[in-house]
């Protein structure tokens, strides 16, 4: 279909009524909200602008947002929710949980009476720090920042057990780019950070203030100058690195290893698991040549920054015009009972999701879901059958793991108990204090359990989903299985293109470059074989240089290497997805979709995918996105997918002409 033609279709469809007249979906009649139709721009040309530009053109950023689009919007509705939850609870128990820790923030006259002192015993131990065995005690406490990150996870070798890992940490900034790159606005990023650093510790009436900010930057700039890079980082079969307690004292024996592990109750291991290898070593032999005094300043800011947005609010706002706004490009400081809401939906998240997903997420919403993941995984299914670069025996365990995906949908089957945990009105960092205690004590507890099959990484509220190679698990909370991702009421088309495509994605995290490299059970091991995994190397170079081709911001490409897993997500989740669909259609259309409005089934599943990726974004965000984020920025979640499907091309008549096209032979076809 021509340009022409397109722009004469939106100008109708304006016009147009509803073509559904029972159950209408909430956006639109039957789920695309055809008004924002570009009547100037070719779906070839740039296929996000075009199903998008009426919204780009009219929408608004909240307050205390720097990007906003679908998941923001969804974001916004959960947290309305979850205040109307908030209001009607009181009394006893879990109830009383959820009151006081909201009472707690929202008493911002006792916050600023108290000042500093729930917070100045310990930064005065902070600052008298004299020797790196204390200093190294003092990193795994709660509150407090760690040179080496400390966690319990899964062992990726052998997922039926937890192990510690210890990972690079240390810094202040988001990542190593902060620290070392001279282009704009990096060096002033620096500056700027090195004057917040002085200030809060001024603000906290600590001696020597400029001089320990210039210490603490020129500490953090040495220790970022040993971190593994983004790309490094996502590399799981480098990071993965078992050795014994023994080994990692012989490696790094100028750390005091004991100290820190034994101060985060882990002192007893024997056997754990050393990410970005080389960082943490590099950076023992920093923290053994910095200074106890040094340590001393890095740990006193760290732990009034940690704090800042607890404590009184000249800490609060200065935290959030150097992180948020300057960092983040975020204009407005959300109002604080916004920020309490989210505050208590993400300390007290099940206790909230209990009773989120009673009030708004139906047992019918949970079947259609289960119905829609199956017909996902018989595409897939279907796909990897007839893939042409496979060879039989890398199928056959391909096959192996789809089949034994575990899909969990809304909410989980069993909800934590957080009922002795002590939290009151008038006591914020307490409160929070005993919260992280519990976290983390109910961490250590996996070290000694059978994996929890039930547990859960996201609320029921929140607004995203995932994949878990160790698990090989699928997720998808019930906040996010709402328009436009999903909606019962929806044409079919709208929903496969959509949540569909979502479903796709977290499947294809398990095919991705990093996730294939676990198997069935989530065992990191090569199933592969050699020629099979050449043939999809080949491919998926092919789409990095892609992606590496698109400069979001003048002189600023996106990352191909980095994005890589998302980006085949994309594109796999996409591709199965409208092959799902259209086994859809053969149950129960004959094979043939039906017309709405002047749009063909395929143009309607396509255009949902696009509608779910509408996104306004300050160019702050965007640049940290491009230096920190795996996930490539929404335009090209469209535009980037679609141009490699060839569905696409046959649905909107895209033609050589086009900016989008892609030659055939140079589409990028993986799952």
């Amino acid at each position: 279909m021509t340009k022409s033609a397109f722009s004469g279709l939106a100008l109708l469809l304006a016009a147009m009524p509803p073509s559904l007249d029972a159950d209408q979906a909430r956006l639109g009649s039957w789920g695309i909200e055809t008004q924002h139709l570009s009547d100037s721009i070719a779906p070839g040309d740039d296929f996000f602008e075009f199903v998008n530009e009426g919204w780009l053109q009219s929408a608004t950023m909240p307050p205390g947002f720097s990007r906003f689009g679908a998941f923001a919007e969804l974001a916004l509705e959960a947290e309305e929710r979850v205040e109307a939850i908030i209001a009607d609870v009181g009394g006893d128990g879990s109830e009383s949980q959820i009151a006081n820790l909201h009472a707690s923030y929202m008493d911002i006259d006792r916050i600023e009476q108290l000042g500093l002192e729930p917070v100045q015993g310990t930064l005065d131990k902070l600052l008298a720090l004299d020797s790196h065995e204390s200093v190294a005690r003092w990193m795994g406490r709660r509150g407090t920042r760690s040179l080496v990150a400390v966690r319990i996870a899964q062992d990726a070798g052998d997922p039926q057990r937890h192990l510690v890992h210890l990972a690079q940490g240390g810094l202040g900034l988001p990542n190593r780019d902060y620290y070392d790159r001279e282009d704009a606005p990096f060096p002033a990023h620096r500056e700027a950070y090195l004057a917040y650093i002085a200030a809060t510790l001024g603000r906290a009436g600590v001696d020597r203030a400029d001089e320990r900010a210039a210490e603490i930057l020129a500490l953090e700039t040495a220790i970022a100058a040993n971190h593994l890079t983004r790309v490094e980082q996502r590399d799981r079969e480098a990071n993965y690195n078992l050795i014994s307690r023994a080994q990692l004292e012989e490696l790094a024996p100028g750390f005091p290893w004991h100290a820190l592990l034994g101060e985060r109750k882990v002192g007893h291991v024997e056997e754990l698991v050393l990410t970005n290898k080389a960082a943490v070593l590099a950076n023992a032999r920093v923290f053994a040549d910095t200074p106890a005094e040094h340590w001393a300043s890095w740990h006193a800011f760290h732990w009034l920054n940690n704090h800042a947005t607890l404590l009184p609010d000249a800490f609060a706002q200065a935290h959030f015009e150097f992180f948020q706004q300057r960092l983040g490009g975020v204009e407005e400081r959300r109002a604080r009972d916004r920020r309490a809401i989210n505050l208590v939906s993400s300390r007290l998240g099940e206790l909230i999701g209990q009773v989120y997903v009673e009030r708004h997420f139906p047992p019918e919403h949970r079947a259609q879901m289960e119905t829609l993941v199956e017909y996902l995984r018989r595409a897939f299914s279907e796909r990897l059958a007839t893939l042409d670069w496979m060879d039989a025996e890398t199928r056959a365990e391909a096959q192996r793991k789809l089949a034994a995906f575990l899909p969990k949908i809304g909410y989980p089957d069993r909800w934590r108990d957080y009922s002795d945990i002590a939290i009151h009105s008038d006591d914020l960092i307490g409160n929070l204090d005993r919260l992280n205690e519990w976290f983390w004590n109910d961490s250590l507890a996996r070290l000694n359990e059978p994996v929890r099959e039930w547990e859960w990484f996201m609320t029921p509220q929140t607004v995203n989903a995932y994949y878990s190679s160790t698990r090989n698990e699928i997720v998808f909370p019930a906040a996010i299985l709402q328009p436009p991702f999903f909606d019962p009421n929806a044409d079919a088309a709208v929903n496969f293109g959509a949540i569909g495509g979502v479903i796709g994605h977290e499947m294809g995290h398990g095919f991705d470059d990093q996730g294939s490299r676990s198997d069935a059970d989530g065992v990191l091991r090569n199933w592969w074989t050699d020629a099979s995994r050449a043939q999809f190397e080949e491919r998926t170079a092919a789409l990095v240089a892609q992606y590496d081709a698109f400069e979001p911001l003048p002189g600023m490409n996106v990352n191909g290497r980095l994005s890589l897993g998302e980006n085949i997500g994309d594109l796999g989740g996409l591709s199965i997805a409208h092959h799902a669909y259209q086994l859809y259609l053969a149950d129960h259309h004959d094979g043939v979709a039906p017309v709405l409005d002047g749009l063909t089934g395929d143009q309607r599943f396509f255009m949902a995918w696009a509608q779910v990726w509408r996104t306004i974004e300050t160019e702050e965000s965007l640049r940290a996105r491009l230096i920190t984020g795996p996930h490539s920025p929404a335009r090209y979640r469209v535009n980037g997918v679609v141009r490699n499907i060839d569905a696409w091309y046959e649905a909107f008549g895209v033609e050589p002409e086009h900016a989008l096209f892609l030659a055939p032979e140079q589409r990028v076809s993986i799952w």
